[in-house]
């Protein structure tokens, strides 16, 4: 009976949660699920694989990390394009979702690694590749799945709840991000027990330092001693081991991309049991209607103003992106590098700390909603480009964490055996709950401008450029993604507090031109 009482309970505060949505708000938030799951996936291994396949330093893995995210973005004006085009929304959302899971395909299939040297570049391209096949068919997906989500809320029923409508579903697209990178994880180390080997992360820098022939002898007898805990053995043959480590190592990632393909194949499933559900643009709606009415109504200098208005915010969102993304890069590096990768007594993996932001995201946006609403009731609700640009000191602040917490910390350089330096030992390392904590406040800032950007997008964008706009948003995180391989050089060949004050400023200056545009926005917005 309390069970029951419980579960009730639950249930009404989900219910209440939704009390004023659409109905199809939840659909499009669980079609979506399988998008991120695949997306924090790649978030969580792709430099770390790119590395451990191909041999690469941080500054070329984070420049293909950074193309691959530009892509993926910026395809979603293509998306768009197409979809505005043929105002066959559903359907182009339909074949994105197929597409990503072909991408997923290719990159499931295991090569050798290290590779022969004839074969290494064939295998590059064909990474590449399918790397280009998911940005394609998300470009399809993404921004479109968006545009629907704004359609819904233009029926005047619902329009007061936009903001809060798409930072719930934010948060539900992100309940897929909690467990790619627990899987990816639990994929590859499940395949490194079958092959008699443990993970240790700093391994695979070493076993290509030794295979190229440029390990000294410290870092020779550091491999010797990580090798023989990760076989549970002594080993006899170190050269034997690296290429047998390697191979086991990016075969179980190779294995991680293909749990990411039945994630797509949920996602289609919820997609076409829902599609009705979704509001359809192709459809022409009676005169008189709310939707014709505002097509006939607005007046080019109202869309040229609304346009210029989408411009300004997405060059401010530009540098938001460029520091956020970095959890994949720099920050996924330090998490390797410079981190202890334990807590407690449980040892940890460097890809786990990429679970965390969808974990904030999932369990911190109903108290962000709560708050928003809070202060709505009270009329003191911030408009949504005064909200953004919040969250742009919150990004600063967050950064100003790391910066302070690696003041102590020595240079990449010095650390790195590939060109003679020493890892650190456990002892030398930070302890993980500096990331976590930058982790939770990035979350935060990311609350402020992600969900309530795409809603400010689909509430000025005039209605014959919803899709095109939306992909205008994502076009700019790809400006942002295409900037981030700049983390990577500065982490390289900077002081860490140097390489985070790097993203402390560009977040302050777009804070502050955001402001100084605050009521211009919010005029064009009302």
């Amino acid at each position: 009976m309390a069970r029951q009482e419980k579960k009730y309970k639950r249930l009404t505060k989900l219910q209440y949660m939704f009390k004023g949505h659409p109905k199809g708000l939840i659909a499009a938030a669980l079609a979506n699920m399988g998008e991120r799951f695949g997306f924090y996936t790649m978030m969580a291994i792709l430099t770390l694989f790119i590395q451990a396949k191909f041999g690469m330093d941080g500054t070329n893995a984070g420049l293909i990390y950074s193309t691959f995210y530009a892509s993926i973005y910026i395809l979603a004006l293509v998306g768009g394009i197409i979809a505005d085009r043929t105002r066959n929304f559903k359907g182009t959302i339909m074949v994105g979702i197929i597409v990503m899971a072909l991408g997923y395909v290719l990159l499931s299939f295991p090569t050798e690694t290290p590779a022969p040297e004839g074969k290494r570049m064939v295998y590059l391209i064909m990474t590449l590749f399918g790397l280009f096949v998911i940005a394609f068919g998300n470009g399809l997906f993404k921004g479109n799945l968006q545009a629907l989500v704004g359609q819904m809320y233009d029926n005047p029923q619902y329009s007061s709840r936009r903001d809060s409508g798409f930072s719930l579903f934010y948060m539900f697209i992100n309940v897929g991000a909690i467990f790619a990178p627990m899987a990816a994880i639990g994929v590859r180390n499940w395949w490194l027990g079958t092959q008699g080997f443990q993970y240790n992360a700093s391994l695979p820098a070493l076993a290509h330092a030794h295979l190229r022939g440029t390990i000294n002898e410290d870092n020779l007898a550091t491999l010797q001693t990580m090798a023989n805990e990760a076989s549970g053995t002594q080993v006899a043959d170190i050269t034997a081991f690296s290429n047998q480590y390697l191979n086991a190592f990016t075969t179980g990632f190779h294995y991680a991309f293909a749990v990411a393909v039945i994630a797509m194949a949920i996602s289609l499933v919820i997609y076409l049991i829902n599609k009705k559900t979704f509001p359809d643009p192709k459809t022409k709606v009676a005169p008189g209607s709310p939707m014709s009415a505002g097509e006939v109504q607005m007046a080019a200098a109202e869309v040229k103003q609304r346009l210029y208005a989408l411009f300004a915010v997405y060059g401010v969102v530009i540098f938001f992106w460029f520091s956020f993304h970095q959890n994949g890069l720099t920050l996924t590096y330090f998490a390797r590098d410079y981190t202890l990768l334990q807590l407690g007594d449980m040892k940890i993996s460097a890809e786990i700390f990429q679970s965390m932001n969808p974990f904030f995201v999932v369990f911190l946006t109903p108290v962000v909603i709560w708050l928003f609403g809070y202060l709505r009731e009270r009329g003191k609700e911030p408009s949504t480009p005064r909200k953004i640009a919040i969250g742009m000191a919150i990004a600063a602040s967050a950064y100003v964490v790391m910066a302070l917490g690696s003041m102590a910390l020595p240079l990449f350089s010095a650390i790195n055996p590939e060109i003679g330096g020493t890892p650190l030992v456990d002892s030398q390392k930070v302890t993980p709950y500096l990331l976590l904590l930058t982790y939770f406040i990035l979350t935060v800032a990311e609350l402020f401008i992600s969900p309530l950007g795409i809603s400010f997008v689909s509430k000025v964008a005039p209605p014959q450029y919803q899709g095109i706009m939306q992909g205008g948003w994502l076009g700019a995180t790809a400006v942002g993604n295409q900037l981030l391989f700049i983390g990577a050089i500065f982490y390289e060949s900077m002081p860490l507090s140097v390489t985070w004050s790097l993203f402390v400023v560009v977040s302050l200056l777009s804070m502050a031109t955001m402001l100084f545009m605050i009521k211009w926005l919010e005029r064009v917005a009302r």
